[in-house]
């Protein structure tokens, strides 16, 4: 039998997150020692190896808590979890690529005048951004940068009215209070 404190040395973790793990039923002790220590057994400590494991791949404490307590939702929790990081990957990607398109462009001294917003957003697009992708890259670039953001979308001849509207959507998706884009 293992106490906490050594079933977290043993796996690199605080004594504080297993005792998370036991409140949120994810792993519990199998015992108590005559002095009330926690106890662990060597299937506690086969558990919190295959929790680890979960947690290292990315699955959230309610995720990890499916796939224990279901033999058959583990390959389902685990496929969508695979197919959110294939997409996080790939909108990553697409904005990486687009970024650098940004950089040399600037550095070739802005964007050409034939750039307008039906060119801007066939860009976006064959650099594989989706809508929401696109809404992220508005809002980011609202937050970050919103004189340059503005700047930028007048340089697509996009009208004053339309640059405004684009902007106070940008800033409430960036707050998270997101609606769709017109």
């Amino acid at each position: 039998m293992y106490r906490i404190s050594q079933l977290a040395k043993k796996f690199g973790l605080s004594r504080s997150t297993l005792l998370y793990y036991d409140q949120e039923g994810l792993l519990s002790p199998s015992g108590r020692s005559d002095a009330g220590y926690r106890l662990y057994s060597e299937g506690d400590l086969e558990r919190l190896a295959a929790i680890v494991s979960f947690r290292k791949a990315g699955l959230s404490v309610e995720e990890t808590r499916a796939v224990l307590e279901s033999e058959e939702g583990e390959a389902s929790v685990l496929r969508k979890r695979l197919a959110a990081i294939g997409a996080e990957i790939r909108a990553l990607q697409a904005q990486q690529h687009l970024l650098a398109r940004m950089l040399r462009v600037q550095s070739e001294g802005g964007l050409p005048e034939s750039v307008d917003k039906e060119t801007w957003v066939a860009m976006l697009r064959a650099a594989g951004m989706d809508d929401q992708a696109m809404a992220t890259w508005h809002a980011e670039f609202e937050r970050r940068a919103p004189q340059a953001h503005h700047s930028f979308l007048l340089s697509l001849g996009i009208s004053e009215q339309e640059a405004q509207a684009i902007r106070q959507w940008s800033a409430a998706a960036a707050a998270g209070l997101s609606a769709p884009l017109r």
